[in-house]
C-alpha cells in the first residue's frame, strides 16, 4: 500500500511540474499586484481540506512579501465576506471546483468586487468559469485504493499555489532581511541573524 502511495505521489508531482501554466502564474502574479497598487489586499479560501492549505498558503504569502489573509469558506456568506474589498484577490481552492459551498461564496465576493484565482482540476469547472485567472491541476491517483481521500491532490494544490509564491518573491526581490523582518522567530529567524 505504501509502495503506492509512494508511486502515485512521484507520478502526480512529475505530471503537475511538466504541465505547469507558467502564463496563468504569471497571470496570477499581475493581477495580485495591480490589486496591491490600489490598497487591494488577498485572501486566500477552501472548503474541507483545501480550507487547510488556505491557511498555509495565507501564512507562506504573508511570509515572503505579500500580505495574505484566510478567509473561511463557510463563513464569508454569513458576514466574513465583509473582510474582501472591491479590488481584492481572493485564492478560491476546489480539487473538483464543484463544491457548492464554495460557488456560493466565491459568486458573493465577484458580486462584491472582488478578482477571483481558482484552483481547481481543469478549465471546463464551475469554479473556474467563475474566475479571472484559473490555476489547473488534474489528479488521477489520489494514493490508495480508494482514490477518494484528498492526498495527492492536497499535495498538488500546494505546489502549485507554493509556484504562485515563488514568482511573487521574484518579483519583490527578496532579501534575506526583508525575510527575518516577518520571520524572526525560531530556527529560522536564528539562522539569519534575528
Amino acid at each position: 500500500m505504501i509502495e503506492k502511495f509512494e508511486q502515485a505521489i512521484k507520478n502526480e508531482v512529475n505530471e503537475l511540474f511538466d504541465t505547469l501554466d507558467y502564463q496563468a502564474l504569471d497571470d496570477g502574479k499581475a493581477m495580485i499586484l495591480a490589486s496591491e497598487e490600489e490598497g487591494g489586499r488577498v485572501h486566500v479560501t477552501g472548503i474541507g481540506k483545501p480550507s487547510y492549505v488556505s491557511g498555509y498558503i495565507a501564512s507562506l504569502l504573508s511570509s515572503t512579501g505579500t500580505p495574505a489573509y484566510f478567509l473561511d469558506g463557510t463563513e464569508a456568506v454569513h458576514g466574513s465576506s465583509g473582510q474582501v474589498k472591491k479590488g481584492d484577490v481572493v485564492i478560491a481552492i476546489s480539487n473538483s471546483g464543484e463544491t457548492e459551498e464554495l460557488l456560493y461564496t466565491v459568486r458573493t465576493l465577484k458580486a462584491n468586487g472582488a478578482k477571483i484565482i481558482g484552483v481547481s482540476r481543469n478549465y471546463d469547472s464551475s469554479l473556474s468559469q467563475l474566475s479571472d485567472v484559473c490555476l489547473c491541476t488534474s489528479t488521477e491517483e489520489e494514493g490508495d485504493d480508494l482514490n477518494k481521500p484528498p492526498r495527492a491532490s492536497i499535495i498538488k494544490q500546494t505546489l502549485l499555489l507554493q509556484s504562485l509564491s515563488i514568482f511573487l518573491q521574484k518579483e519583490r526581490n527578496l532579501s534575506p532581511n526583508d525575510y527575518v523582518a516577518w520571520h524572526p522567530g525560531g530556527a529560522i529567524g536564528e539562522s539569519l541573524g534575528a
